[in-house]
């Protein structure tokens, strides 16, 4: 509360007199009404008790400006004249106030309220020791009031935390504390905790306690109690998330009781015997310790040795009993059995007849009875024959039915190769000569077979193998390199082997014919019960620090691959002039990437260079790339990157952006990347949302140990492009490593949630894991940002006996809250019995450069048809906007507008997505619907398109 202003002079004194200004008007306007016409007079004063001061009812509270948005001040009094805000100590210009009248009916007092607006702008214009702040100033006739300042604040909220919660192991029942300290912010922000996700209610957990400093403390840790912790902070601006601190409440183990002694193991003489304990008193879980000390205990023993009982000498015959018989007797007491001995075998007595025959037994001599004994003795011994003959003709049965099918079998075995000629094939496959070799390999499943007859034959015409599975499984020629010299052996139509020579890298030449390749670049699905030994062993992969191919190229253009890795360059006819050759290269780094992620953004391809770097084309060539992500333009946002000579990477373009300079088709596996210039490239995304996936790849592969009783698994994550699956094989190869079973594809969601790696089932009698390996976690962090780098599990097995070879379990591999993927192993440990999976399921292209028109699938006069008909505009919209509408080509259309043919580049564009299957009858049929050209590229015959590609050739002086 405060007296009347008084009058002041110096600077400002004009804006400390505008109340008294605004008083003074106010008093004319009553003196005014006092002569009107009605004669009403207003009271002389306003309706206040004597000495009444202004009242604040309402005053202004401390506010907080949130972005851009001004905040309103207002303060109610009464009785008062007038309300003024002042801040800063300044006065608040009168036409920024909003001011209301009205009468409080219980006192008929006079009520005013005032509104004030203040902005961001002013908030920091404003330069002052203390907050900016403003104050409502009240009038009446006795004087002025004042009500409280209020402060007026920008509110903000930083990015990062002071101190992130940090991952702890704790024992059960024991204390965890999680550190959390907010980013700074105005207001102050609140803190509150999440556990997998799920806010924590201090409140109905007691053992839970938040209040401590933004703390988090469990007094006594429970096995429920491990899980990802998050500490959020948030104010009235915005919501911060920490670092996730995972917390695992790990038991160690504890013994049982001990067993009873068991028996002595002897039965005879000093031994021993045993007792035993388990650790499951508790059982370690989450890696506990386990229990210290023995699990067996054993101590010695002796036993009486048992003494089996042996017979005395027979006694003397008595003498003739009246039934003409007399006995004898011995006892087995010589010696008698002792401590658990046999009892002697045999009888105790014999008897015999005394009288030779003349004693007469029943009225008849004895000797008339005896033949009748000898005669069903006989008849006995007749029925043990048959016996023993009938055994024995079934024992020769057998043998030669074991003897019949061990000739057949190696009478099977005795063919090379099976080659069929069937003219139902169709693929176009070209001639092409190989060897067949019966020399030891060793990459056959028996090397040690012995070397019979080499036979070399030359076949022109499709190969064709009785089995469609051996079909599918010949078109894996090599696996990295292209191959000068293939030995093919082929085994009753079920197995193949491939023999690789290694080369350090590729050189594009002209060779005499290609093999046919499939159309799927993913792995193919093979049924258990038609599972071929396809025997590819790692030992033929080679040994590169970098994937490296050359080519040499002319005006005619051609194709650059590089095989397995989904990688390849596509040179269009007239990008390079005429009467020039250019060699071409093109690599993939597998060393450490270095294109660094920023911020959440990772790396979803490999970084492919092509070049030299100073070569112009004048027309756009096509680079494939392979990409691991799960295209969604609703989760991901990705980029384009290029490397700059001073090795820093710069954003060439956004796939979803519109622009003249490149162009990206982003396929489901690849993207195929129009450019004017050569390179370093690389794919980048940006996830958006929670449910962005990386597609990964998972494999098991397993080897033998220094120790025989041991065996080891090893799982790989990695994203699912070939060329990081290569890496992984030839990781392999060096360890002496084999594939198990067949990779699956697993998506990855960027939830933040783990992946967890487990191996389950194994047989409980022939195997057993190392502790505390049967289940990994690994981070999020690790999986989601691996940049290519192979991620792996080691699992340790170890046999009970040397005799047991094989092993069956299951590889489990899931994220939490995400998908999984189960791998089941079925497998031989011994090198000659194991049954080796397939790599790849198909090759890219068995000779990485190929030019002229051989590269392409259209052949050059049906393109230059195409490119006649559709870059003329057409009055009904049928131009090259159609063909690209028609081709699934809807974005970015204004590249095309650019080129000088667009047809042409569009054609191009489709010839890098169809380098594997070519599918000319889709184009045909596009063609078809726009209904301009009644060509029919189905119906062009192979011999139709080496005569036009000669007579291209012999127009054009080749």
């Amino acid at each position: 509360m405060g007296r009347a202003a008084t009058a002041g002079g110096g600077a400002g004194g004009a804006r400390r007199w505008l109340p008294w200004l605004g008083l003074c008007f106010w008093a004319a306007g009553a003196a005014a009404a006092r002569g009107t016409d009605n004669g009403e007079a207003l009271p002389e004063s306003i309706p206040s008790a004597p000495g009444t001061l202004p009242h604040f009812i309402e005053e202004p509270d401390d506010a907080y400006i949130i972005k851009s948005n001004p905040i309103a001040l207002r303060c109610k009094a009464r009785p008062a004249m007038q309300i003024f805000f002042k801040c800063n100590g300044e006065w608040v210009h009168q036409n920024e106030h909003v001011s209301e009248e009205s009468l409080d009916e219980s006192s008929g007092l006079k009520v005013r309220e005032v509104f004030i607006n203040v902005t961001r702008q002013q908030v920091e214009d404003f330069h002052g020791p203390e907050d900016y702040w403003c104050q409502c100033v009240a009038w009446s006739h006795l004087g002025t009031s004042k009500s409280r300042k209020a402060s007026v604040r920008i509110a903000y909220l930083r990015k990062n935390f002071e101190q992130d919660p940090q991952g702890r192991e704790v024992p059960i029942e024991g204390m965890i504390v999680l550190h959390c300290r907010p980013p700074e912010g105005v207001p102050a922000a609140e803190v509150e905790w999440l556990k997998n996700e799920e806010p924590i209610d201090s409140e109905q957990d007691e053992n839970i306690d938040t209040r401590a400093d933004h703390n988090l403390i469990i007094r006594q840790a429970r096995l429920s109690d491990s899980g990802n912790y998050t500490c959020m902070a948030a104010n009235i601006v915005a919501k911060r998330r920490s670092l996730s601190a995972t917390v695992v409440v790990y038991v160690n183990g504890g013994w049982s009781s001990w067993t009873e002694w068991s028996a002595c193991n002897v039965r005879c003489g000093r031994g021993w015997q045993k007792r035993s304990r388990t650790c499951t008193n508790p059982a370690p879980l989450n890696g506990g310790a386990f229990c210290e000390g023995m699990s067996v205990q054993k101590i010695t023993c002796t036993s009486l040795c048992p003494v089996d009982g042996s017979w005395e000498v027979w006694s003397e015959w008595s003498v003739c009993s009246p039934e003409c018989e007399h006995l004898r007797i011995r006892e087995c007491t010589a010696p008698p059995p002792r401590n658990g001995g046999k009892f002697c075998e045999g009888l105790s007595q014999e008897s015999k007849n005394c009288t030779d025959g003349l004693c007469i037994l029943d009225k008849k001599p004895l000797h008339e009875i005896k033949p009748q004994r000898w005669s069903r003795r006989g008849i006995e011994n007749a029925s043990d024959i048959a016996l023993y003959s009938g055994l024995g003709a079934a024992v020769v049965a057998v043998a030669v039915l074991v003897i019949g099918v061990t000739l057949y079998r190696r009478s099977q075995s005795d063919y090379g190769v099976d080659v069929i000629d069937s003219s139902a094939l169709t693929g176009g496959f070209q001639t092409f000569n190989f060897k067949t070799v019966r020399q030891g390999n060793s990459l056959l499943l028996n090397s040690s077979m012995q070397p019979d007859l080499t036979v070399s034959r030359t076949y022109s015409g499709p190969i064709c193998l009785q089995d469609p599975l051996d079909k599918e499984l010949m078109t894996e020629s090599s696996l990295f390199n292209p191959l000068s010299d293939i030995k093919v052996k082929v085994q009753s139509s079920f197995m193949v082997s491939l023999g690789v020579s290694e080369r350090a890298e590729y050189h594009g030449k002209n060779h005499s014919g290609t093999f046919p390749h499939g159309n799927n670049r993913s792995f193919s699905t093979m049924h258990p019960r038609n599972k071929t030994p396809y025997i590819q062993n790692l030992s033929s992969l080679p040994t590169r620090t970098e994937l490296r191919t050359t080519g040499v190229f002319g005006h005619l253009g051609g194709r650059l691959v590089m095989p397995n890795t989904g990688v390849s360059l596509l040179i269009p006819h007239g990008a390079i002039p005429e009467e020039n050759s250019w060699e071409i290269y093109m690599s993939i780094n597998q060393g450490e990437p270095s294109l660094q992620s920023d911020g959440s953004e990772v790396l979803l391809s490999p970084e492919v260079t092509c070049g030299p770097p100073d070569i112009i084309v004048t027309t756009p060539f096509a680079l494939t790339i392979p990409h691991c992500a799960d295209v969604s333009s609703e989760h991901w946002n990705i980029h384009l990157k290029k490397r700059t000579q001073q090795g820093k990477w710069e954003e060439v373009m956004s796939v979803e952006d519109e622009s003249t300079s490149c162009y990206c088709l982003l396929d489901p596996f690849a993207c195929h990347v129009l450019l004017d210039s050569f390179g370093t490239y690389a794919l980048t995304g940006e996830p958006i949302t929670d449910c962005a996936v990386k597609q990964l790849k998972v494999a098991v592969f397993g080897c033998m140990s220094c120790n025989s009783l041991d065996y080891n698994l090893r799982v790989y994550c990695v994203d699912n492009t070939p060329c990081a699956f290569q890496e992984v094989v030839s990781d392999e190869r060096h360890q002496g490593g084999q594939l198990l079973e067949e990779p699956k594809l697993l998506h990855f969601k960027g939830n933040t949630f783990s992946l967890q790696i487990s191996v389950l089932d194994i047989p409980p009698f022939l195997w057993r894991i190392k502790p505390f390996t049967a289940c990994q976690e690994v981070p999020f962090s690790r999986v989601w940002c691996s940049n290519r780098q192979p991620l792996h599990c080691a699992f340790s097995l170890e046999r009970y006996t040397p005799t047991t070879t094989q092993l069956s379990c299951k590889i489990c591999i899931r994220q939490l809250k995400g998908h999984e993927q189960i791998l089941q192993v079925q497998t031989s440990i011994l090198e000659s019995e194991r049954e080796t999976i397939t790599f790849f399921a198909q090759e890219d292209s068995t000779f990485p450069a190929q030019t002229g028109p051989k590269a392409f699938k259209i052949p050059y006069s049906i393109r230059q048809r195409i490119c006649a008909t559709f870059d003329t505009p057409n009055a009904k919209g049928k131009d090259w906007q159609m063909l690209a509408q028609k081709n699934s080509i809807n974005r970015n259309l204004s590249y095309f507008a650019t080129q000088s043919s667009p047809s042409a580049v569009i054609l191009n564009l489709w010839e890098a997505r169809h380098q594997h299957d070519g599918d000319l009858d889709s184009l045909a049929c596009a063609l078809e619907e726009i209904g301009r050209t009644h060509t029919k590229l189905s119906n062009i015959t192979e011999s139709q398109l080496d005569e036009a590609d000669f007579n291209y050739s012999r127009q054009n002086g080749l």
